[in-house]
């Protein structure tokens, strides 16, 4: 296959090159690989919404070639999760091969049709990162149900039903559901799950089809049937089992029941040798399973397919990177040369991440499937329904596929200008008299893709190649096959279905992007007094407030307080506390909204009446939430009582540990608890810049001044409590993340800095995550085990410490020495910010320490090995997901302490102060803003919540957790400059390496407010000034 050549163009303008190339394979900056000379063939593809697709490619042209060709037609990122499936000569389903050619895999390749599908399933759909390919997986679930291929219990069927069709025809209408249900089949036994099916179908009202497939991943990945395909075999006494490979290792079934399972770590080899299919394992004391397992399967070439499939599977989710061909023998030839070619897991969703290439998003729209008598279930693709290379296909007008489909193409956003294109358009292709016919394409308002889904039309709609009405008609859109236009005009088939589900946010009218015109007409509907965006601010954060105070009221209570581990004195303290002020505060949210929606009236929005003041609405409920003061000083006991109970109880320890680790946590537990507190402090803030900005003759200054008054006293009276509730809270957390610690959480400690530093020693320099207290300094490497605790390796008690720099004195930049009792250690920061910071931190320690007598410093376990082996750093987390996520090696488990600053500060180098912390819990701030990414086009809209020193990422206000997160330390946070060509006011840039993200708020205001909090915890970009509001629309 020939080499890609470099590309003159970036890898972010694909999308606007005239050829696509969208190709999910490819390495930023290269162009496909070039199609091989010789004899090219056509090969027809069945997609995944059951339509057909024809490409031409050269019959020596390797499987990679046709399925890049596959990919790039749907402008499809992560398609290296797919794979062409066919049946061959021996009545066997099989993979092409990436490597060989097409003609040596297809005897009759003009006869033979090959099916895109998913082959690699992944253990958690969110890795899945574009919307488009989650799609994919629905389509691929959906069919697997249809087929029975994914058994399940009837509720987790009417459940997984449920969400297909609220994906297809919207909200629950009783009679339009039942009809709906009678007219289509989607599981096999289908009649008897209506009811139940409907009765699901009315609880998720407003779900959009993009949640619904995210629902249906969510529900299908949990059972265990999910991407499973079946290996007939028999064990070595004759019964009669199944194999099949996953991403955890090779699975073993009876029936549809996992009987066994063999993870990867403890497979040593796979083989076969004729029929046999041999599994040799590790030595391992603890397994019933020694030496190697022997099953026999049909034939060898069983044995062959179904190893191939295990050393994809296993390089594709264990490997970090694509393996290396073994060098071709001389002489002689021993086993197969078979490897797996493609790139693994990791480089896919490194490559989604970092790479810049121009993504178009896209918002799933409804099928809107017709409700006719006439439309029959849809066809289940099982291997028996695919022609072989044997046999014909049939014509598109008699085989079920070309008379029940449901439309459902894969759609670009660069065709928009191909729906206004002039008369006169050149004639189709045309091959042996007769023309290429393809199936409906979509509008092109919704469109992703250069090229649009077809299928074989009936011969009875056929239109002769130069057809006068269509030479003289004004020139409709034409979809796409493999590059050539066909007929069919867009908007709706001829039998009248509806074009595709799939339409871009950047091009339909529900989410389209705001020209300059509507920006202007939107500044004027809306009012422009900053006492609005203050109001403003109050309404979003309290959204917020709102949702963290449900994530213990109703998560937590469902997820532990109803478990029978959790003691009554626990549950007596949690939710009468939090219950009363959910309530007031939904109250209080339902004012605020009321309040707004009347000043922001159209009709009436610049004049200035009663309504147009939120004062009188805060001194209100102010005064309303004086009576629960009280559950406000019991925020220190559901802490004490929290943690009391986890200590008494492993079980409950557990619980709460799985409950972080839910996506709805998105922050540490104890943080949710002490939000009331915080949110005291939110509203003195919001108070406090409407009375600098009101004049004192202003109707709302006195109310203003009121209010302010009152929640100043009661901030007041919690401050010094909610100092030691925040010190409390934040040991409670590192000791967490600690292993080998005694006794951390004691009376009269207190946190001061955590980061990381590197520290000399005969090795060199390593790097160490330090945590200074008021008494002692702990230094820690992080561990090897699942669970990425940090692992202590010693501790330097404050007590008679002496500190100096000793950059001239070791010749390493920015290094100082601590000089103890009984240790000396150099360390070094990364930069002389960090180093100044740490000298100054532990200065005034061994101030307090020499000064006062506090807590014992030994913390360490007698069983800490003074001797440790050094730690292997990890790679750094870079991306808008959480930390977690970039590491895809199945041997090592995702950290379940991946939302604390203390891996951030691992990851990024850097180190953050207690004063850090309470600055971000100052700063909290949540609104609508608009985020762009450095070389695409459009703005996305989403809602964003700053807190914790990160951004997290929502599509609305109303979602339950975060689809994506950003940790901001070590960012830098500026206006774009000239040259980047950013002409939109209020927009703000966090810059960190090669990450460039731009975002763009509505006012001046929150352009102010969201420059503030972000500047609180990132860095300087090189000491230049963060110019302001009007020096940003200047630009």
């Amino acid at each position: 296959m020939a080499e890609p050549e470099p590309m003159a163009i970036g890898a972010g303008q694909r999308l606007g090159a005239p050829e696509t190339l969208g190709i999910s394979t490819l390495d930023p900056g290269h162009r496909p690989p070039a199609m091989p000379s010789g004899r090219h063939v056509t090969i027809r593809v069945r997609m995944l919404d059951d339509t057909e697709e024809l490409f031409d490619v050269s019959q020596k042209a390797s499987g990679k070639v046709l399925l890049d060709m596959v990919c790039s037609h749907m402008n499809l990122i992560e398609g290296d999760y797919f794979g062409l499936e066919f049946q061959n000569h021996q009545k066997m389903m099989v993979w092409l091969d990436h490597v060989k050619p097409i003609i040596k895999q297809l005897r009759r390749p003009k006869q033979t049709t090959l099916m895109f599908a998913v082959k690699f399933f992944p253990p958690d759909h969110a890795q899945l990162l574009e919307e488009l390919t989650r799609y994919l997986f629905a389509l691929q679930i959906k069919q697997d149900v249809s087929c029975g291929r994914l058994t399940c219990n009837d509720t987790s069927a009417a459940l997984m039903v449920t969400h297909i069709i609220q994906s297809e025809i919207g909200d629950f209408e009783e009679s339009q559901c039942r009809s709906h249900l009678l007219n289509n089949n989607y599981i096999p036994d289908q009649i008897p799950l209506i009811d139940k099916i409907m009765e699901f179908h009315s609880k998720i009202i407003g779900q959009s089809p993009a949640e619904s497939d995210y629902q249906l991943l969510e529900v299908a990945r949990r059972l265990e049937m999910y991407g499973i395909r079946l290996h007939p075999a028999k064990d070595r006494e004759g019964t009669g089992l199944s194999l099949a490979v996953g991403h955890t290792g090779v699975l073993v079934f009876q029936g549809h029941s996992k009987i066994n399972s063999f993870n990867w770590s403890k497979v040593r080899k796979l083989s076969f040798k004729r029929k046999r299919f041999l599994i040799k394992l590790r030595p391992d004391l603890n397994s019933s399973y020694q030496g190697t397992l022997e099953f026999l399967m049909g034939s060898r070439d069983c044995c062959k397919v179904f190893w191939k499939i295990c050393v994809e599977y296993h390089a594709f989710f264990r490997l970090f990177e694509e393996p290396k061909p073994k060098p071709k023998p001389v002489l002689f030839t021993r086993g197969s040369s078979f490897r797996f070619s493609g790139r693994t897991q990791k480089q896919v969703i490194d490559y989604v991440r970092e790479s810049e290439f121009k993504k178009i998003p896209f918002d799933r729209k409804h099928s809107r499937v017709q409700h006719d008598i006439r439309l029959s279930p849809l066809p289940c693709l099982c291997p028996q329904d695919v022609p072989n290379e044997g046999e014909a296909p049939e014509d598109g007008a008699h085989s079920p596929a070309g008379r029940h489909w449901e439309e459902s193409v894969l759609v670009s956003a660069e065709d928009a200008s191909a729906s206004r294109a002039a008369p006169g358009s050149s004639p189709p292709h045309q091959r042996g008299g007769r023309e290429d016919r393809t199936g409906p394409s979509c509008r092109a308002e919704g469109t992703r893709g250069s090229t649009q889904a077809a299928r074989p039309e009936p011969p009875s709609t056929e239109v002769a190649p130069i057809s006068p009405h269509l030479s003289a008609s004004p020139g409709p859109p034409h979809a796409m096959v493999n590059g050539r236009k066909s007929l069919e005009p867009c908007g709706r088939s001829p039998d009248g279905r509806p074009p595709s589900p799939l339409t871009s946010p950047l091009l339909n009218d529900a989410s389209s992007l705001r020209t300059d015109e509507e920006d202007e007409g939107r500044r004027k509907r809306f009012p422009t007094d900053r006492a609005y965006f203050i109001a403003k601010e109050l309404l979003t954060t309290e959204r917020t407030y709102l949702k963290d105070l449900e994530v213990v009221t109703v998560s937590f209570q469902n997820a532990v307080g109803q478990d029978e581990a959790t003691p009554a004195s626990l549950k007596e303290t949690i939710l009468p506390t939090f219950e009363p002020l959910h309530e007031f505060h939904e109250g209080f949210l339902r004012e605020v909204e009321q309040r707004l929606a009347l000043w922001e009236g159209r009709s009436n929005a610049h004049i200035k009446g009663d309504y147009q003041r939120i004062g009188d609405v805060m001194l209100k409920n102010l005064q309303g939430l004086k009576p629960l003061t009280a559950n406000l000083h019991k925020q220190s006991e559901v802490l004490v009582e929290l943690e009391k109970a986890c200590r008494a109880s492993r079980r409950l320890e557990g619980l709460c540990r799985d409950f972080e680790l839910q996506k709805v946590c998105y922050v540490p537990l104890n943080v949710f608890i002490l939000r009331p507190l915080h949110r005291l402090s939110h509203y003195k803030q919001i108070l406090e810049r409407l009375c600098k900005h009101y004049p004192a003759t202003h109707v709302d200054f006195r109310d203003c001044r009121a209010a302010l008054a009152d929640v100043s006293e009661v901030v007041e009276q919690f401050q010094g409590s909610l100092i030691k509730m925040e010190n409390f809270q934040k040991l409670l957390e590192l000791k967490k993340d600690l292993i080998s610690v005694d006794n951390l959480v004691v009376p009269g400690r207190e946190f001061i800095r955590l980061g990381c530093l590197s520290k000399l020693s005969g090795k060199g320099l390593q790097q160490r995550m330090f945590f200074l207290f008021n008494d002692v300094i702990l230094y820690t490497s992080r561990g090897m085990m699942a669970t990425n605790q940090f692992k202590v390796h010693g501790q330097l008690p404050l007590h008679g410490m002496t500190i100096r720099e000793s950059e001239e004195e070791w010749g390493v930049p920015h290094a100082f020495t601590l000089v103890g009792k009984q240790q000396s250690v150099v360390v070094a920061a990364s930069s002389l910010i960090e180093m100044e910071k740490w000298m100054d931190d532990i200065q005034v320690a061994i101030d307090i320490a020499n000064t006062s007598n506090g807590p014992s410093s030994d913390l360490l376990t007698s069983s800490l090995i003074v001797n440790k082996r050094p730690d292997v750093p990890s790679p750094e987390a870079e991306s808008e997901d959480d930390l977690t996520a970039s590491r895809t090696s199945l041997e090592r488990a995702a950290p379940p302490r991946g939302n604390t600053m203390v891996h951030v500060c691992w990851h990024r180098n850097t180190s953050v102060s207690v004063v850090d912390f309470s600055l971000a819990v100052e700063n909290q701030l949540s609104g609508n803003l608009l985020r762009k990414f450095k070389n695409s086009n459009g703005w996305q809209k989403l809602w964003v919540v700053f807190t914790n020193f990160s951004l997290f990422f929502y599509k609305s206000h109303q979602d339950e957790y975060p689809l994506a997160s950003l940790p901001l330390l070590g960012y830098s946070v500026t206006i774009p400059s000239e040259t980047e060509n950013i002409h939109k006011e209020y927009v703000f840039k966090l810059h960190f390496k090669s990450h460039v993200y731009y975002f763009r708020s509505e006012s001046e205001y929150t352009f102010e407010r969201w420059m503030e909090v972000i500047r609180s915890v990132t860095v300087a970009s090189g000491g230049a000034r963060v110019p302001n509001s009007k020096e940003s629309r200047a630009r």
